[in-house]
């Protein structure tokens, strides 16, 4: 392929972002220093997009929730965590806006024999009232983390409790590689 096809098809992707109303994207990888610069760059395109307070907090909450997710728990790792420093993993981050709704879509790989186990979280919280998402998150704090989280376990339920509708989710397995699975997670807001 030569530059000009190149630049085509960045001018392609460059406009359909634009159509799809895309306020931040990154397919990559991601770390907690990765992060925390996206983070500065989402405050920021949120603001300038003129996204009120309220839905701000909340993206911006989700936003970090989901990157931490692809740096604890994405099965594709260029650099895993240790005493250098922390996981250097794979995985794709997108904000977009439809009106007054807002969009956020993660993808990263994860072990295929995790599935089960993330899908047994994830079910209860599609069926579960506002109410009940607010009580367990309540009930979460007080209790100790999962013993398989590397976090406080309250990610999935800080992210349904600001979603104006249930969390949406799917597994792709993948064919060249049967041991890794797609985790897809999309949430409202």
């Amino acid at each position: 392929m030569n530059m000009f096809e190149l630049l085509d098809q960045d001018a392609a992707f460059f406009e359909l972002a634009q159509r799809r109303n895309v306020i931040f994207y990154h397919k990559g990888y991601f770390s907690h220093s990765i992060v925390a610069a996206m983070s500065e760059v989402v405050k920021l395109q949120l603001e300038v997009a003129g996204v009120n307070a309220p839905t701000r907090r909340k993206l911006f909450s989700s936003f970090i929730e989901l990157a931490q997710n692809i740096v604890h728990y994405s099965s594709d790792s260029l650099v895993e965590g240790g005493e250098q420093g922390g996981a250097i993993r794979e995985g794709a981050v997108c904000i977009s806006n439809e009106g007054e709704r807002h969009l956020m879509l993660c993808v990263n790989p994860i072990a295929t024999t995790a599935v089960s186990n993330l899908r047994e979280r994830l079910e209860p919280l599609r069926n579960m009232s506002l109410e009940e998402i607010k009580q367990a998150y309540k009930v979460s704090l007080r209790s100790d983390a999962p013993e398989e989280s590397k976090g406080a376990g309250l990610g999935f339920l800080t992210m349904a409790r600001d979603a104006s509708a249930p969390l949406e989710f799917a597994f792709c397995p993948r064919v060249d590689a049967p041991e890794t699975t797609l985790f897809c997670l999309k949430t409202i807001i």
